[in-house]
């Protein structure tokens, strides 16, 4: 697989997990390939149990969360599961006023959301 530039990965007990290498993302140039790169972990790699970590990550666009409902419907489609942890309230608050809290499944910490793989 080629390098990563949007995202850093780690395996936890068969989940993998994102954690974003910037700060905000806001730019559709990094946006786009966020998206490609979320994508190609079902997509190429195979990978259907799927933790984004949102820590460190101060601000997200409306851009940003139609990636993450295209990965969750990508994720779903492949028989699989998406969680998000350690969203920032601001983030957190963006999730509820669109109803997206309805749609992903949101757990307050990593160790949390690994538990939450496992039911």
């Amino acid at each position: 697989m080629g390098t990563q530039r949007r995202i850093n990965l780690t395996e936890e007990g068969g989940v993998t997990v994102v954690r974003f290498v910037d700060k905000k993302i806001v730019d559709s140039g990094s946006i786009e390939a966020l998206g490609e790169e979320l994508n190609a972990l079902v997509t190429v790699e195979k990978r259907n149990m799927i933790l984004l970590n949102f820590d460190g990550v101060d601000f997200l666009s409306s851009a940003a969360l139609n990636k993450l409902i295209s990965l969750n419907t990508k994720v779903k489609g492949a028989a699989g599961r998406l969680k998000l942890c350690c969203l920032k309230a601001e983030i957190k608050e963006v999730f509820t006023i669109t109803k997206l809290d309805r749609i992903f499944d949101i757990r307050k910490t990593e160790a949390e959301a690994i538990e939450a793989f496992k039911l």
